[in-house]
Order: C-alpha cells, then structure tokens, then sequence
C-alpha cells in the first residue's frame, strides 16, 4: 500500500525524464496515484516521456498564460479522472536576457515574462484546479479529509529554488522564485478554508533542461559541493521528488505556507 493509494494528482512541467516533475509523477504512481500530465509547446515529446512511466498517463496541453486553456483545464482533466486531490506546479521560464548577469539590463518585458510564468502561473494554475480540489469531484478512496473550512481539500507543492540569496546568474529567475514564495504564502492563507495545503521544495540545483539554459549553471555545481554537509548529486532528481511526493500525501495534514528545503543542507550553511 502506497502513500498516494487512490489519489488523483496533476504534474504540470513534465519535458524529459531526467526533470524532477517526471520523477514526481513516476514515485507518485508507484505509492498508488493516478497521474495526469500537462505539458507546453513539445506535446509529442511529452506524449512520448510519459510513456516511460510505470502506466502511461493522459498529457493535457497547458500554457500557464493562456486564459483560455486554464479556463477549461478543470472540464479536461475531468476526461481522465472525477477529482483531484493534488496538484504539482513544475513551470518557470525566464527568457535568455534575464539570466546570465543581465540584471542591471533586463527590460521589463522580459522580467514580466519570467514573474507571469514563475510566479503568477501558481495562483492561476491553483484556481483552475481549484473546482476539481474543493468538492467538484467525487472523493476517491484516496481522497483526504474535509478541511476545517469544509472543503474536500488537498494538496499543491510548487517547486522552488532558494530565493532568501542572490545567486550567480540566476537574476530575475531568483526575483521571480521570490515571488514564487510569497504567492504560496498567500495561497495558503486563501485555500486553507478549504482543507487546500500549499507547500515548495527548495531543491537544489539538478541539471535538467531548463537548468541547462540557465548561463553559467556550472557554478552552482562548485557551490554545492562545498557547501552541503549531506553532498549533493547534481544528476539525481529523486531526492526533491520524493519531499514532493510526501507532501502530495496525508503525512502532512497541518503543514503548509512551508518550503522544505531539499538540498544537501547548504541552505543552513554560512559562506
């Protein structure tokens, strides 16, 4: 019996497999959840990785900015499953002149861009599931208990990367992951009515496509190393996964506004 036995859980962010959203979605299946994707641009890539979970699962198109798509998420995912009991924000994006030491340079346009997909996306992505979290759905075996508000409730883990310090080349993608920190906070102020938990893992750095686009990542590899007492494998996407699987589960009824910091330990430790 898994800790995810019956749930219903939406991974949104799925690219390839060696990103921490499809190593959510595979853990998530194998403790027992049904799985449905989302994916943007590259749907035939996704289609194509989710394949190589341990059950196929449905992949949904998603952009995060468009009105439209959100507006009739909670109607598709209702094609796959009757509810849902968690949801997993796995979407940043900032383009190129945001990163890589543009800061003093960036143009707003880009800097909006990067909050609007970064940050804002976790408040628009929580209110499109939302009819399908707070009673829109039938509750499955797996589905928690009501909230103290009353609702169905459940829970929403967004990924995040440290954002209490300024990192090399990390720039307005550090701003964005900021905000990323308040809009949970506040979410989980607005959701918790509902028997809604709202959590981040702070993961450290692991290099997956979108790090990989980020200049001058191989830094962070350097940094790690000297600074996480537990070591840290810039290859091995399970550890943060795992924190998210646990927290899409009923071992944390009272935790949320939290970031749980899965990272070595380096966040704790001084320069």
């Amino acid at each position: 019996m898994g800790i995810l036995d019956g749930k219903r859980i939406l991974v949104t962010g799925v690219l390839t497999d060696s990103s921490i959203a499809f190593h959510v979605a595979r853990i998530a299946q194998l403790e027992g959840a049904t799985v449905v994707l989302t994916g943007f641009g590259r749907l035939s890539l996704v289609e194509r990785i989710a394949k190589r979970l341990p059950e196929p699962a449905p992949v949904l198109e998603l952009d995060v900015t468009d009105s439209g798509q959100l507006e009739s998420l909670a109607e598709r995912v209702s094609a796959h499953v009757d509810g849902l009991d968690g949801l997993v924000h796995a979407i940043a994006f900032a383009p190129p002149g945001a990163l890589g030491g543009n800061f003093l340079s960036t143009p707003w346009e880009d800097v909006a861009t990067a909050v609007h997909v970064s940050a804002y996306s976790l408040k628009s992505l929580a209110v499109a599931a939302l009819p399908l979290m707070a009673g829109g759905g039938a509750a499955g075996p797996g589905a928690g208990a009501a909230g103290p508000g009353g609702g169905s409730g459940g829970s929403i883990v967004g990924l995040d990367f440290d954002a209490s310090r300024a990192w090399p080349a990390y720039d307005w993608m550090g701003v964005a992951k900021a905000g990323l920190e308040s809009c949970a906070r506040y979410l989980a102020r607005d959701l918790g009515a509902k028997g809604i938990r709202v959590n981040l893992v702070a993961a450290g750095p692991v290099r997956t496509m979108a790090a990989k686009s980020i200049p001058g990542f191989e830094q962070f590899e350097q940094l790690w190393s000297d600074r996480a007492p537990l070591g840290w494998k810039i290859s091995d996407p399970e550890p943060p996964a795992r924190a998210c699987v646990a927290l899409l589960s009923d071992w944390f009824p009272a935790t949320t506004g939290e970031i749980v910091h899965v990272d070595g330990g380096a966040h704790a430790m001084g320069g």
